[in-house]
């Protein structure tokens, strides 16, 4: 099992960051020859040490060249705190703001200064000006330190106070769903594809599966700082050996996740970040089309202002993001970045006039944690719980838990008391009928599945043979008093089921007749043929006087009726299994 500290390193080209690094590490980070060459960090480098309190730091050394600005979001993306490097001889520059407004952008908020090249020129008044400078973005009062890599002189304060800074971090969740976003992936020679990137939380460990697009892969194996472990957890840093995945098929930006625990969206409505050292009325100037960081992915968007600080994000792929992410809009022209806040990611649709004022509105007010995934659940009435856990939510006190799908409070009690006035409305149009069938009952009120149908079904009101019926609904006045004198006259003779002509006489036709079934009050036996409920156990008494095997002649005469009523009766009792034919088409009882 391992964890660390990440941290990763800003600042201008040529300041030292690498130097510096190497100074505290005893490695190299930079990771290919021409970098070296050139004296560049051109791509992310990393280098670890383990600190004097026995603490490991891994350490992200992103580039400072400005042509390299995306190469340095992928690196800073899931990193928690920053080491802010400024050369005493050459001081704050164009770039060290650029790195800084960045810094600014992502919330980061732990971060200590170091001031280089403290042997060539007197870093007092650099520092003093950095940390200024710096007190009025999301860093806030930054420690800062002067250093020398050549002479090595202020490299262990430095590392004392990386201790300090670490020691303060907040913890990392271990227990969160994986979204490991990737920002190298090579073939190694006999194991196949290998990947990297910064554990922001949860763990990983060999043998797990994640979800990678649309697909699931295996992870064989996990290293971090250099060494194969059992299991990794949050923070770290980390290489994954995959199962079954081509390094071609593979780019910085994709995620590993836990599967079902992330929603894949191209729609995302954000707040953005004017507050600290931001100017207020940056969100005014947006861009139509702007580049969205997040992790290590760099995804081209559509702007779309709604008000104020609200603006909807239509990206150019799909992102696996969550509620309260924090993303980095940049806009490529004027060289600007902002900070946003993920506050939707599956947003409604803007159609009628003034949709995006009411829903800017809405986000403005919408809070966080557990008061905000209630008034988004009150907002949504119904959601499949998976989906609104993978949004980013917790699930809210007082909601209503239904097979797979998850109501908002009150509702459940909100649609049992609209269901009578439904029920009555059904009835009063078609009075034969016990009540709606569930299809309907569903649509009425607007629900997505039949199956949350029961759920709001109440006394007087009952579930029966698919419809929501009253309990003691009876039939109209009219119809009852035909089937009264149905049910009397069998009550004198049991098998003397009424013909057709007498039926339709008194008033009975198809639909008054299945209404007189669906209550209960007659039986059918077959096409035209009626008889009392009660009639199978009459019907079995009078046979079991009968010696067996009999034929259905004996039985007609037991039964004291005709053909049109015996052969029916006959059929509709061996299919019920109280009789039994016998190859000789004779009967016994079972």
């Amino acid at each position: 099992m391992t964890g660390m500290d990440v941290i990763a390193t800003a600042g201008h080209v040529d300041h030292g960051k690498s130097t510096l690094v190497r100074a505290l590490t005893g490695m190299e980070p930079d990771r290919w020859e021409e970098e070296r060459r050139r004296g560049l960090t051109i791509d992310l480098g990393f280098a670890w040490t383990t600190l004097p309190s026995g603490r490991r730091l891994a350490i992200v050394d992103v580039p400072g060249h400005e042509r390299f600005i995306g190469n340095m979001l992928a690196g800073v993306g899931s990193v928690p705190a920053a080491l802010v490097v400024v050369a005493a001889d050459d001081g704050w520059s164009a770039q060290t703001a650029e790195h800084v407004a960045v810094l600014d952008a992502l919330g980061v908020r732990h971060a200590l200064l170091a001031v280089t090249k403290a042997d060539l020129a007197d870093p007092a008044p650099v520092l003093t000006d950095v940390r200024e400078r710096l007190a009025a973005t999301s860093l806030g009062d930054v420690p800062g330190l002067a250093v020398s890599a050549a002479t090595g002189a202020g490299v262990p304060e430095v590392a004392a106070a990386l201790e300090t800074l670490l020691a303060g971090l907040p913890a990392p969740d271990r227990g969160a769903p994986v979204r490991l976003w990737i920002d190298r992936a090579f073939p190694i020679k006999g194991a196949g594809t290998v990947v990297t990137g910064t554990l922001a939380a949860g763990t990983v460990a060999p043998g797990d599966r994640l979800q990678l697009g649309d697909r699931e892969v295996g992870i064989r194996g996990v290293q971090s700082l250099g060494r194969p472990v059992e299991r990794a957890e949050a923070t770290a840093r980390v290489a994954l050996n995959l199962r079954g995945v081509a390094v071609e098929e593979l780019a910085r930006g994709d995620a590993l996740l836990t599967p079902g625990a992330f929603r894949s969206t191209v729609d995302v409505d954000v707040t953005l970040d004017v507050g600290g050292g931001r100017a207020a009325g940056d969100e005014a100037r947006l861009p139509a089309e702007a580049v969205v960081h997040v992790g290590s992915a760099a995804v081209g968007a559509r702007v779309r202002p709604l008000e104020g600080t609200a603006v909807r994000l239509r990206l150019a792929g799909p992102l696996p993001l969550r509620i309260g992410d924090r993303l980095l809009l940049r806009d490529p022209g004027a060289r600007r970045v902002l900070g946003a806040d993920v506050r939707d990611v599956d947003p409604p649709e803007l159609r009628r006039r003034g949709a995006a004022r009411q829903r800017a509105a809405e986000l403005a007010a919408q809070p966080s944690g557990a008061a905000g995934a209630a008034a988004d659940l009150a907002r949504r009435r119904i959601v499949r719980t998976a989906d609104f856990t993978a949004m980013g939510w917790p699930v809210p006190a007082g909601a209503t838990a239904v097979g797979p799908w998850l109501l908002a409070p009150g509702l459940v009690d909100q649609l049992a008391a609209a269901l009578p006035g439904i029920v009555g409305r059904y009835r009063q149009l078609r009075p034969l009928e016990a009540g709606p069938p569930v299809a309907v009952v569903r649509r009425a009120l607007e629900l997505p599945d039949d199956e949350l149908v029961p759920a709001v079904v109440r006394p007087p009101l009952a579930l029966r043979e698919g419809r929501v019926a009253v309990a003691t609904a009876g039939l109209p006045p009219r119809v009852q008093q035909a089937v009264d004198a149905v049910r009397t006259r069998l009550a004198g003779d049991p098998f003397a089921a009424p013909e057709a002509p007498d039926l339709a006489a008194a008033g009975l036709g198809p639909r008054e007749l299945a209404a007189a079934v669906r209550d209960g009050q007659l039986v059918r036996i077959a096409d035209g043929v009626y008889l009392a409920p009660g009639v199978e156990a009459v019907a079995r008494e009078r046979l079991a006087g009968v010696p067996a095997p009999f034929t259905l002649s004996q039985a007609r005469s037991a039964w004291g009726t005709t053909r049109r009523v015996a052969v029916p009766l006959m059929e509709w009792l061996d299919a019920r299994g109280v009789t039994e034919r016998l190859p000789d088409s004779t009967r016994r009882l079972r």
